[in-house]
């Protein structure tokens, strides 16, 4: 069981970046993708997660507006589209997979487990 996450790097404010996180190894269609990001200090917090089911997402207030999730099944791939970049962006970012309703949970609360995490790619936004 694998997830790989890439497309991090080093930005300036205000650019862009997209994400990648590629699964293999399980039934992709049992679970949905959450990304994922802890700053250095910080708690993780669920940034982002697309409903494989029927397409639906979910952002955090605090990326809402800015970056877009989106998945190609044919690809086992989803990717995070983060764009108008900021310095409180910077963070490690991962992307982890659960059935849906866990999905949604652990995104959006904190509490629950993701069953399979990715090793995370480090995304810093200079000012």
């Amino acid at each position: 069981v694998q997830l790989q996450a890439s497309g991090g790097g080093l930005v300036q404010a205000g650019g862009s970046l997209r994400l990648s996180c590629v699964a293999s190894g399980f039934t992709f269609d049992d679970y949905d993708i959450g990304w994922f990001r802890q700053a250095p200090g910080k708690e993780r917090e669920g940034v982002s997660y697309i409903r494989r089911g029927d397409g639906s997402t979910y952002y955090s207030d605090s990326v809402k507006g800015r970056f877009t999730i989106s998945s190609d099944n044919a690809k086992n791939t989803v990717y995070l589209q983060m764009n108008s970049l900021k310095p409180e962006d910077t963070a490690v970012y991962y992307c982890a997979a659960a059935p849906p309703l866990d999905t949604m949970v652990v995104v959006t609360t904190g509490s629950g487990v993701m069953h399979y995490w990715g090793k995370g790619t480090l995304v810093t936004v200079s000012s």
